[in-house]
């Protein structure tokens, strides 16, 4: 079996610039960025550009960031770059699928506010949402992550986690709901 090279080395030889360190990147993770970009993507092709934009956004991100947790930093840049995609290929026409229904169901939660003014209360919502799920269980903090950021469908986690889908159906949308009350009680405008 073939040993794979550590985080820290890998991200040591982008940091020097040495394009091996890409290599060793892409041989690691480009199952695990690839199965995110598909998720949201649902295009092969798509899926593969966002996972390659992924490489090329790392470079240029390392330096100066350090990530301290590797798999999440590309996790973050893969969906962000497939959202993007997602976003740019169905502009026209919406609804009925996985994708538009897991932004829909936290839409009721959280705004989509992108102006300059908003910024800080971004930062503040996504500080308030980390306190949150740090109060969750850890399954339920896994339900809820699997669906909202890996935009995995809830039949999918139901099966991962060996429970019915409609517990998961359940799960989700009690904590939508204690979510929707937190951010309420931390007085995060949304």
């Amino acid at each position: 079996m073939e040993k794979r090279m550590e985080d820290e080395k890998i991200i040591q030889l982008i940091w020097d610039r040495e394009e091996q360190g890409l290599r060793e990147l892409s041989d690691k993770y480009n199952n695990y960025c690839y199965s995110i970009s598909y998720r949201i993507v649902h295009d092969e092709e798509d899926a593969m550009e966002c996972v390659n934009d992924t490489w090329f956004r790392t470079w240029n991100a390392i330096p100066p960031k350090r990530p301290a947790v590797l798999p999440g930093f590309l996790a973050k840049i893969v969906r962000n770059l497939s959202l993007n995609r997602y976003r740019h290929m169905h502009t026209e026409r919406r609804g009925g699928n996985s994708v538009d229904i897991a932004l829909e169901e936290l839409q009721e939660c959280v705004s989509d506010g992108r102006t300059v003014e908003e910024q800080i209360e971004l930062r503040e919502l996504s500080t308030s949402i980390a306190k949150f799920l740090n109060r969750q269980s850890e399954r339920n903090r896994a339900i809820f992550l699997q669906r909202y950021f890996y935009m995995m469908q809830t039949k999918e986690i139901a099966e991962k986690l060996g429970i019915r889908e409609g517990t998961v159906r359940s799960i989700l949308s009690r904590m939508r709901k204690d979510l929707r009350g937190w951010l309420e009680k931390e007085a995060v405008y949304l």
